[in-house]
């Protein structure tokens, strides 16, 4: 009996799917060709793109359902995804990176690191990794990563940091990132795609996994600022970079329309007017701005959508694999398939599943959490954090490897805390 049409497409979106996936793990590889090759260097770094990588196969598999089902199965396809997130974490990065509202970020951290009984270098490192991804349940996931990474930049992710310290630094971000929006039901996305579905409130997140959450982010935090406190040093002043001090007003009416963006988060003609009003006001006192980040907010964007096609055909697997699992193995299989699914998609798909016990609830989305910091697709932030991060690193470029190694200690720590608190 031959396979439908629907099902030869499943099974072939599969297939992309894993290419994707080798795809992003040889990454590196694809770096390390443009210098060897020169003559197609431009080749080589473009297929060396992280972010690139899910967006390029997701174009792939559209082409592929034009050939195959025409070309308006395709595009019908295509424009039934739900790009919100997509759209909103470029939106988010473009605003949250503005000199405004990071500087005001670095001034507030400064002023807390110079009171806490360290080196105020170690104490900056340790806000950056602990406070500002907690502050992200707040202000979304995608917002704290940005700022979390920049702020980051000059004090860990340098050339004299050796990788192997550089590459648990950014597995206990983006691990601390993942579990740091759990206090409440709108700042993570995987809590996001199911807190409608279950009644789950704010109040329901903080009392459940909210401070199971936060003692991981300080303990993490911890680990990472002691095994790093000898490379930490306060950055160098740069003498040719004199940037004006920024008004408070300017200050309040980024803040207000990042305060803004966040709010009006799934409602993207809403939250694409602000930035409209964002882009017009940066404009208009543009000495008080540095470039705005829409290059690397485009290409992150690039990488979600392309995980958003991808993945909206990946449940006939998925789900059963999901629905068929006992609590305690739903918690590690989650934890696992989240390494190569969203964690959103994951807890989207469980969500679904009618009659599924509180137990297994909790579990899902403790294991989609914790494991959110393993590989680059594991959470939707993780691509903004990559796209600002990847320049300290050798070959300007995020191993997979790498990054596996180093979070999987600060999941650990995740998944302890998660599972046994």
């Amino acid at each position: 009996m031959h396979p439908t049409p629907d099902s030869t497409i499943q099974h072939i979106a599969l297939a992309i799917f894993v290419l994707a996936l080798v795809h992003t793990f040889a990454a590196k590889q694809f770096e390390r060709l443009s210098h060897r090759f020169p003559r197609h260097a431009g080749l080589f770094h473009l297929l060396g793109e992280i972010e690139v990588v899910f967006g390029f196969w997701a174009i792939v598999l559209i082409m592929v359902m034009g050939l195959m089902g025409g070309g308006d199965q395709a595009l019908t396809y295509a424009e039934s995804r739900n790009y919100t997130e997509p759209l909103f974490v470029f939106v988010v990065m473009v605003v949250a990176a503005s000199r405004p509202i990071l500087r005001t970020v670095i001034w507030a951290v400064d002023g807390m690191a110079r009171v806490v009984p360290l080196p105020t270098s170690v104490a900056s490192a340790w806000l950056g990794l602990a406070a500002v991804p907690l502050l992200g349940s707040l202000i979304t996931e995608p917002a704290a990563m940005t700022i979390a990474a920049l702020m980051l930049v000059p004090q860990i992710f340098k050339t004299n940091v050796p990788e192997p310290l550089k590459y648990l630094a950014l597995g206990v971000l983006f691990v601390n990132i993942s579990i740091g929006g759990t206090l409440t039901s709108y700042a993570a996305p995987p809590v996001l795609m199911v807190a409608a579905t279950w009644q789950w409130d704010s109040a329901f997140m903080f009392a459940h996994f909210g401070w199971k959450a936060a003692i991981a982010v300080v303990v993490n935090a911890n680990i990472a600022a002691f095994v790093l406190r000898k490379h930490l040093h306060a950055p160098a002043p740069d003498g040719n970079a004199v940037e004006a001090p920024v008004p408070w007003t300017v200050v309040l009416v980024h803040l207000a329309l990042l305060a803004g963006v966040v709010l009006l988060a799934h409602h993207p003609v809403a939250f694409l007017g602000l930035f409209l009003m964002f882009l017009g006001f940066s404009q208009a006192y543009e000495k008080h701005q540095s470039p705005l980040i829409i290059k690397e907010a485009l290409l992150v964007a690039f990488f979600l959508a392309g995980l958003v096609v991808l993945g909206g055909l990946q449940g006939w697997w998925l789900q059963p694999i999901v629905s068929s699992l006992e609590p305690l193995a739903l918690f590690f299989g989650a934890l696992g398939l989240t390494a190569i699914t969203d964690n959103a998609a994951l807890t989207y798909l469980g969500s679904l599943i009618s009659g599924i016990s509180d137990e297994s609830k909790y579990m899902l989305v403790a294991g989609a959490v914790a494991g959110g910091g393993l590989t680059v697709i594991a959470n939707a932030p993780n691509p903004a954090g990559v796209a600002l991060l990847k320049r300290g690193f050798e070959d300007e470029s995020i191993g997979v490897g790498g990054l596996l190694l180093g979070a999987l200690g600060p999941t650990a720590v995740a998944a302890a805390a998660l599972l046994l608190l």
